[in-house]
């Protein structure tokens, strides 16, 4: 099974229990107390410090931009959100080794799983093969969203950008209005509208309302034209 997950993401273990444990969360373990690897977390440590530094490491020698520019751009790149889709884009979901309980779980505490799983995965290629592997891997799957971020502008606060460009542009302060919300508690839904005084500019979708701001802000400045 693990060699499948192996494939997905191009990359040949010498020891495919590394790639296991990058996937096995700690309540796999309580669940299962004659399980021989351990939890992912010392690889998810590692490879947080790993990915940062290929990241770091390949915008300081690629752009000449202030550090502060740099650092907004890598958080964009090495955020949860940005980490858990990515994840899931390589089909690392299928291959989650956890409870029952947070199997159930689809919502935010998904995303937080695959986002530690996807830091823990290039700790796992880090220690088989060494940095080049890494490297090649993050660049590969994770800077190469770096495009993305640059023109779309993901890097600014989506709600800021939104207030500065509704105030420069239309002298008027957005409001936001929870439109639907749905869902147990510990798998909320909310779908969130942002209005410029009374008009409805857009509408986005999150597991907490702050998500749903921020999705909607994201959609008002594309609906707006103010990308």
């Amino acid at each position: 099974m693990i060699e499948s997950l192996a494939k997905r993401i191009g990359v040949e273990f010498t020891d495919q229990s590394l790639l296991q444990q990058a996937v096995t969360h700690r309540s796999f373990l309580n669940e299962n107390r004659d399980y021989k690897l351990d939890h992912n977390e010392r690889l998810e440590f590692l490879g947080d410090a790993v990915l940062e530094l290929i990241v770091t490491e390949y915008l300081y020698k690629n752009y000449a931009n202030p550090e502060g520019e740099l650092t907004a751009w890598r958080s964009s790149l090495v955020n949860g959100e940005m980490l858990a889709s990515i994840a899931k884009g390589l089909g690392v979901e299928d291959f989650l080794m956890m409870s029952k309980g947070e199997a159930k779980d689809t919502g935010r505490a998904r995303q937080y799983l695959l986002a530690n799983a996807m830091e823990a995965i290039i700790g796992a290629i880090y220690i088989d093969h060494g940095y080049d592997e890494a490297k090649k891997f993050v660049l590969e799957n994770v800077v190469v969203k770096l495009d993305e971020i640059l023109e779309k502008k993901l890097y600014l606060d989506p709600k800021s950008y939104f207030q500065e460009k509704s105030q420069e542009n239309e002298k008027i302060t957005p409001s936001y209005r929870v439109v639907k919300e749905w869902g147990p508690d510990h798998d909320r839904h909310f779908i969130v509208g942002v209005y410029l005084g009374d008009e409805l500019i857009a509408k986005g979708e999150g597991t907490s309302k702050q998500e749903a701001q921020r999705e909607a802000a994201k959609n008002g400045l594309d609906a707006k034209g103010w990308l």
